[in-house]
């Protein structure tokens, strides 16, 4: 059955003659009497009694009614929520984000709340293969990552800026002053580092084997703020981008020497995925406000 048949049949019942309904929907009587002999021949069963030029319903008809007018309104309210979505009045935004990306989704989300607050969002920390495997499952509309390489075809990347791998330590430790270093010169600290499912980790793992060096790894966590805050009390070093420790103030970054040790932020969704327009909107907030 048509949503347009339910409204046919909703006015004949309310006026009970087809001529005015049909007057009153601005088609013609054979159209409605058309259209609502359809309806009763899906069905199986009459909706009005035909006596001469009147009609009175069955009561078929009064029981159908109540469930005709739920389905009609229901439809009401999509088409009004679907307005609402297109004018940022209703929604709901999930986004992925690494740890070391978080300031950069709070400055764009601080800024588009105050423009559309009706906007919800989720936001979900993981590591990039944790949150990439979410957006394959449509539990995320993007996430925010660090990627080299724009390797998947149903992807859509989009590269927002490069950011230094860095020796990050303490604020209070004489290595302070080094304006750089080598992973050499990493490979003999005792270091704390991201567990091996962090993207930074697999990274530099991966450049120290390439250097044929074997850095002296003590303590593998999980949870980044936990690993800034043993960080912070000088006994250990990390390795982190640059960017991850933005604004924390006991925490010293330093560049590492080579070529290719940087990193490259990127928002990924999917391809031949509807964006909604609050994710759009968003997404342009947060990218001019790298600029």
């Amino acid at each position: 059955m048509e949503l347009r048949q339910l409204k046919y049949f909703l006015k004949a019942k309310e006026l009970l003659n087809f001529t005015e309904a049909a007057s009153v929907l601005y088609i013609s009587q054979s159209t409605l009497s058309q259209q609502i002999k359809q309806l009763e021949d899906e069905l199986q069963v009459p909706l009005f009694n035909r006596i001469g030029k009147r009609i009175t319903l069955t009561e078929a008809g009064e029981l159908f009614s109540v469930y005709a007018q739920q389905s009609v309104n229901k439809a009401s309210d999509g088409l009004q929520l679907l307005k609402d979505l297109n004018k940022l009045e209703t929604g709901k935004i999930a986004i992925g984000v690494t740890y070391a990306l978080r300031h950069v989704v709070t400055k764009a989300l601080i800024l588009f709340s105050s423009e559309y607050p009706k906007i919800q969002f989720e936001i979900i920390f993981g590591t990039s293969q944790e949150l990439i495997q979410k957006l394959n499952h449509f539990q995320l509309d993007v996430i925010l990552t660090f990627e080299e390489i724009a390797s998947e075809a149903h992807f859509k990347y989009l590269e927002l800026f490069t950011s230094p791998m860095a020796l990050v330590t303490s604020s209070e430790t004489s290595l302070k002053n080094k304006k750089t270093i080598s992973l050499e010169e990493i490979s003999t600290l005792p270091l704390a580092m991201p567990a091996g499912g962090f993207s930074t980790t697999q990274f530099i793992s991966r450049a120290f084997e390439k250097s044929n060096l074997y850095p002296k790894v003590t303590i593998e966590i999980n949870d980044i703020p936990t690993l800034l805050e043993l960080i912070k009390t000088g006994k250990w070093h990390t390795i982190l981008t640059k960017t991850t420790i933005e604004d924390e103030k006991d925490l010293y970054a330093i560049p590492i020497k080579g070529e290719n040790m940087t990193r490259t932020a990127m928002l990924i969704s999917l391809k031949e995925v509807y964006e909604k327009k609050a994710v759009k909107s968003f997404l342009k907030i947060l990218v001019e406000n790298l600029k």
